[in-house]
């Protein structure tokens, strides 16, 4: 069983942050099929001081959601430091220090991806952070600031040396942001030359490239993002390839699809209040929705949901699109 510190995970499929998709709830429905792990969307530690309430809600974490990591991100070692002690508070598993958003309004404070250019300052904010709390201490980063710059053993042995617990390595630059083509030999290049785990991050898409990350890197778990986003079985399929490669988990059918979509919308529903939850929800649904039977329109309407009946209304009317029934008739 991997340890982070001194903190058991679960299973080796991991969910990554990300900005506005990674809340509660969809932690809470990612831990359920299966991730080993999870970590909150990134909280300013700057934010932290003046004691914001949408950063405070950024921040919740529920029981059934652990072992959950808060990721914060900051440029000022003694603001990380604070930062961390007040995140506390949330009872996170681990601290996870961002150094891997290549978003311009991170990196232009110093923040994100951009503490790369500075593999001492990266170490600096690390000992800082880990000497504040008596949780481990992660960092994610990037394989560099871009193809000429590809740092990542620099900076992951700093900070491993500082008194990192792990080392996330999405392979990427930051300057490639999402787009295709990763390099997940400077994963393998980072888990030489440090002791302490390493998790790979970048392209993941299901359990075959999830054996292939592992196995050319000899990493120790795999980190999901994207793929997950209407996709939380995910993480049951590849932990069942993992432990078994006879064992295969098959596709979710319509119903699961939409039943576990109706559950997820509804926790948002329940953390946030069916106003701002319905709004948020949109991008969660039309995810759900792709590659079924009349998707492109069921995402158009998505892009109108107000309430949760509507997308119960939406529900029926993929259901019944896609088993070729008539739904029953009542007004949209």
């Amino acid at each position: 069983m991997l340890k982070i510190g001194n903190v058991e995970l679960t299973g080796r499929a991991l969910l990554a942050p990300m900005a506005g998709v990674t809340d509660r709830a969809f932690r809470e429905m990612c831990i359920r099929f299966g991730a080993g792990y999870c970590v909150t969307e990134m909280v300013s530690s700057k934010a932290l001081q003046y004691h914001d309430k949408k950063t405070a809600a950024l921040m919740e974490i529920g029981p059934k959601e652990h072992p959950c990591g808060l990721q914060i991100f900051g440029s000022e070692p003694d603001t990380m430091a604070q930062a961390a002690k007040q995140a506390l508070a949330f009872s996170p598993d681990i601290i996870d220090i961002n150094m891997g958003c290549p978003v311009p309004k991170i990196n232009a404070s110093g923040s994100g991806a951009a503490l790369m250019k500075q593999p001492e300052l990266c170490a600096e904010i690390v000992a800082a952070v880990k000497n504040a709390v008596n949780v481990p201490v992660t960092v994610k980063m990037r394989t560099g600031w871009d193809s000429g710059s590809i740092n990542a053993v620099e900076v992951a042995k700093a900070c491993a040396d500082a008194g990192a617990d792990a080392i996330t390595v999405h392979a990427r630059t930051k300057m490639q942001m999402y787009r295709p083509g990763v390099d997940w030999r400077v994963i393998r290049a980072v888990k030489r030359a440090v002791n302490v785990p390493v998790i790979g991050n970048g392209d993941v898409t299901g359990p075959v490239s999830a054996a292939h990350l592992l196995e050319q890197t000899g990493c120790d778990a795999v980190m999901i993002g994207r793929s997950a986003m209407g996709n939380p079985w995910i993480f049951q399929q590849i932990n069942a390839a993992l432990q078994n490669q006879v064992e295969i988990v098959p596709e979710p059918g319509i119903y699961q699809r939409l039943t576990v979509m109706l559950e997820h919308i509804s926790k948002m529903v329940e953390y946030k209040g069916e106003h701002h939850a319905m709004r948020e929800a949109r991008k969660h649904v039309s995810w759900y929705l792709h590659g079924l039977r009349g998707a492109a329109q069921f995402r158009r309407w998505a892009g109108e949901l107000e309430t949760f009946h509507d997308l119960e209304l939406l529900a029926r009317d993929v259901l019944a699109e896609n088993l070729n029934v008539s739904p029953p008739d009542c007004e949209r």
